[in-house]
């Protein structure tokens, strides 16, 4: 099997408008916490898929020939896993409580090749 990463994608706009910083303290809790079990629920259902439950990312900084800089951009977390066909890896994300319960935008599959050489 192929091994596949999962990176998970919010932008500003689709958190704005979700409407999830006008929720009350009490209703983005409860969101927050049903999220985390909807997540834990997807983790058990594809456990023999994954390969790396992987983390949320932090900030981003750019390191290039000009120097380093500090940058934005819209990947929110990764998740490695294993499938017969990046369509096979994909499908293991539909539904996903990243954009059905938390205000993420969407889930981007790409494989991992080998080194070449």
């Amino acid at each position: 099997m192929k091994q596949f990463l999962a990176v998970y994608i919010g932008s500003e706009a689709t958190h704005k408008a979700s409407g999830w910083d006008e929720l009350s303290d009490a209703d983005r809790q409860a969101r927050v916490q049903q999220g985390i079990q909807a997540w834990g629920a997807w983790v058990q259902a594809h456990e023999d898929a994954i390969v790396d439950v992987g983390t949320p990312l932090g900030k981003t900084l750019r390191i290039s020939k000009s120097g380093i800089e500090g940058i934005r951009n819209q990947m929110t977390g990764y998740t490695v896993v294993r499938a017969e066909s990046q369509e096979a890896a994909a499908k293991l994300f539909e539904g996903h409580p990243h954009f059905s319960i938390f205000p993420g935008d969407s889930v981007e599959i790409m494989a991992c090749l080998p080194l070449p050489g």
